[in-house]
């Protein structure tokens, strides 16, 4: 019973290992320089480009930015794509209408990193902070008599 155990274990940690060799799509590690990504459309087997979109981007979130103003540019030519892809160093950057989330592969797990507002501006979450317990409403002050 032990040995069917152990060569079940065994076999389900090769398999998790193998499947952690799929090929996952990397984006390039050029120093401060921000890619749109152009995805192959829905059947096609080709690799994503990248397209420059900015240098000299000091840190993510201005990549990030820049990005969500080439969407809006876009949305207001008349384009419908609402959801746009990037890279900055080694990460891939998605936006959407939720937000901005950040991965190491295209395929992978996203890392949420920028959230909307009620207005549709983008911020770091936790930086809006709502009143969720206004305070309670107050008679004005009574004016000070003239005399």
């Amino acid at each position: 019973m032990k040995a069917s155990t152990l060569a079940t274990i065994t076999a389900a940690v090769l398999v998790g290992g193998l499947a952690g060799c799929t090929n996952r799509t990397k984006a390039p590690f050029d120093q401060g320089v921000c890619y749109s990504v152009a995805l192959p459309e829905g059947g096609e087997k080709t690799a994503p480009k990248f397209n420059v979109l900015a240098r000299d981007q000091p840190q993510i979130e201005f990549c990030a930015a820049r990005l969500e103003a080439m969407r809006m540019q876009f949305l207001r030519l008349g384009g419908s794509q609402r959801d746009v892809v990037g890279s900055y160093q080694g990460q891939f950057i998605f936006i959407d209408r939720g937000g901005v989330y950040f991965a190491k592969t295209l395929e992978g797990s996203r890392f949420f990193a920028l959230a909307r507002t009620g207005d549709g501006r983008l911020a770091v979450p936790g930086t809006i902070e709502r009143n969720i317990y206004p305070e309670p409403a107050t008679a004005p002050a009574a004016a000070p008599a003239a005399n």
